[in-house]
């Protein structure tokens, strides 16, 4: 790793931190504040949520990362990809234009409930997240040298081995289902926080039968036998 790559790729790690926080501030403080209804508003946020959706898609594939790494070099992919992507969530949740409206409001043992379920999803994501590898995810940990080298994946480093540990027994995508109890466990539901909930879900069932090419492409049948055991996607006995 040279001089220049460290500091972007740590300082990359530490924006992919803050637009998390930042999306976390949107959906805790401002998409819970009343505001009247505004229908059209959902439609500019859907086309908004689009760019930062279609951003993470590209990158993802094959045929891009090869584009792309005429100009940038490899072990660099994905933290130029952690950069784009957290500078694009952040322009996503500052951008947002309100929906407003109330759609439910709980309270009592089922507030709670509601709270359980939303802390089930933050445990989901931090367990899925530290079974793939957290510096992996941030664009911190590079490549191995033996890949940087030959430019292919090398079986021994556990950042580049197919994960089927932990939450990846139950479900393929549990970050995803993680993501999916979070933002629709409030026990006040705003049409701000449906609104981002609903166009987030619809961006990761478009996404992941994509995503699953891709995982079939770089393991081959390490893969497919990996399906064969892992049935589920998303939410079990359902996707």
């Amino acid at each position: 790793m040279t001089r220049f790559e460290r500091p972007f790729a740590w300082l990359g790690g530490a924006m992919f931190v803050a637009s998390l926080a930042f999306c976390a501030y949107s959906f805790i403080f401002p998409w819970s504040a009343p505001h009247a209804p505004n229908a059209l508003a959902s439609i500019f946020d859907a086309l908004l949520f689009s760019v930062f959706a279609l951003q993470h898609s590209l990158f993802a594939r094959t045929r891009v990362k090869g584009w792309l790494s005429r100009f940038i070099p490899h072990p660099m992919l994905r933290s130029v990809y952690v950069w784009v992507a957290s500078l694009l969530l952040i322009a996503v949740c500052a951008a947002w234009q309100p929906v407003g409206g109330v759609v439910y409001r709980h309270a009592g043992s089922l507030g709670i409930a509601h709270a359980l379920v939303q802390l089930l999803g933050v445990w989901l994501i931090a367990r899925s997240a530290k079974t793939i590898d957290v510096l992996e995810l941030a664009g911190i940990r590079h490549l191995s040298p033996k890949r940087r080298e030959g430019g292919k994946r090398d079986p021994t480093d556990s950042a580049e081995r197919l994960q089927i540990a932990g939450p990846y027994r139950f479900v393929r995508h549990p970050i995803y289902l993680g993501w999916l109890l979070v933002v629709f466990g409030p026990a006040l539901m705003t049409g701000d926080r449906l609104a981002f909930a609903a166009i987030a879900t619809a961006y990761l069932l478009i996404a992941i039968p994509w995503e699953e090419r891709s995982l079939h492409a770089e393991f081959g049948d390490e893969y497919d036998r990996y399906t064969r055991q892992v049935k589920w996607r998303l939410v079990p006995y359902v996707y």
